[in-house]
């Protein structure tokens, strides 16, 4: 069975297309930058040269369009009709508290996630135009969606529920949900099966560490605390957003500032961060770069580092204990230095780095000594996307919930 697996993003699409259930991957491929003259198709088949493009992509249904015409392509193309493609799974970024699990796309879920825009319009609104976009070019298709925030769902009130009038939360369902549950979803499953012990019995801490970020604590399986909330701005200092401030600072600067709630939540998704604290870059290597010439640079990555460690030690105490610490994103997964420092001072959680494994080693490595296994794994979202969409496909089922 051949799946296609989408992750459309406000400027760029990727894509990967598997063989079910050897889980063969037949091509991948990304188109980036769209929306403008100098867009970028890329793609990747085995046994054949890489082939790249560049070209005016004018919104994301000619984005899926040229990769779909990449993909049939019959000199760099791993398929000879869209026909052969069996189903198309969707990373979504936001399902609310509908969503527990990974669906079957029906008018009714599109009219759904179309109520999530406020919550998430930066990513709702470009997932949903790609699955309009494979609708339209693929009408013999079934259509999944896989829902970053699915996989936290399994949290108790007492963890999601902000401490404010609970009428918003009935009227608006104000309350945490969390992202990057997918690669979460991954990295928890692969590490119990490194360590050889099943995921019903241990307890994670995962640090998913790129322009984004997000810690999550994983106990016997169940995610019950993640630091993004509402929307992913909370939380960890990240590239350009804020993660965890006081709330009022808000309405302070907005006050001082004369700023609306379209220029406050631009300040805060877009200009904050180690962005905002360094004044460099939004891209932390630059920042690291500037670091010891520029106290600005290295106040940033201290406190982006400081956040991560607490996180850490609040989660463990919150699961009376930690089996492993899994780090993963481009900063969790190349970054020696930034591992080293987060975990500097916690080896009275067990927590002890092997010096020689964090500096190098394979990209998939264990890299401590201690009691508590500290693991480097590399996320696999398009995997748990091609798992879910074959496993909906095969069981005729109309959805699979991740939280029981």
């Amino acid at each position: 069975m051949r799946i296609l697996v989408l992750n459309t993003g406000s400027s760029s699409l990727k894509y990967r297309l598997f063989d079910m259930p050897a889980e063969r991957v037949l091509a991948r491929g990304s188109v980036e930058r769209i929306g403008r003259e100098d867009a970028v198709i890329k793609q990747t088949v085995p046994s054949l040269p890489p082939f790249s493009r560049t070209c005016f992509v004018a919104d994301h249904e000619q984005a899926i369009s040229l990769a779909f015409d990449t993909l049939l392509d019959p000199e760099v193309g791993a398929v000879k009709d869209l026909r052969d493609i069996d189903a198309v799974g969707h990373r979504v970024v936001h399902g609310g508290e509908i969503y527990t699990g990974s669906v079957r796309i029906t008018d009714d879920v599109l009219r759904t996630l179309q109520d999530f825009f406020e919550l998430a319009p930066l990513h709702n609104p470009p997932n949903v135009a790609g699955i309009r976009a494979c609708q339209k070019l693929m009408p013999h298709a079934l259509m999944v969606a896989v829902f970053d925030s699915g996989f936290h769902q399994a949290m108790p009130p007492a963890h999601f529920l902000y401490a404010i009038p609970y009428e918003f939360y009935e009227k608006y369902r104000v309350r945490r949900y969390g992202f990057h549950g997918i690669t979460f979803r991954y990295m928890t499953g692969r590490v119990a099966r490194l360590m050889g012990r099943p995921v019903s019995e241990l307890k994670i801490v995962s640090l998913m560490l790129g322009s984004g970020t997000t810690a999550n604590a994983c106990c016997h399986g169940r995610s019950i605390d993640v630091s993004t909330g509402l929307t992913p701005t909370e939380g960890l200092v990240q590239s350009t957003r804020c993660g965890d401030i006081d709330p009022l600072t808000v309405t302070f600067l907005m006050r001082k500032e004369g700023l609306d709630p379209d220029a406050m939540d631009s300040l805060l998704n877009q200009r904050s961060g180690w962005l905002g604290i360094s004044g460099v870059s939004s891209d932390f290597r630059e920042v690291e770069a500037a670091a010891q010439d520029n106290p600005r640079a290295q106040a940033a990555i201290d406190a982006f580092v400081y956040r991560c460690r607490k996180y850490v030690g609040a989660y463990a105490a919150a699961m009376g204990g930690i089996d492993a610490l899994v780090f993963s994103g481009g900063l969790g997964e190349h970054s020696a230095h930034v591992r080293a420092k987060i975990c500097h001072n916690l080896e009275f959680l067990g927590i002890v780095l092997d010096t020689a494994a964090n500096s190098d080693g394979p990209p998939e490595r264990c890299i401590s000594t201690g009691p508590v296994q500290v693991w480097v794994i590399p996320t696999d979202e398009e995997i748990v996307i091609a798992r879910d969409t074959y496993h909906l496909a095969q069981s005729g089922k109309s959805s699979i919930s991740h939280v029981d």
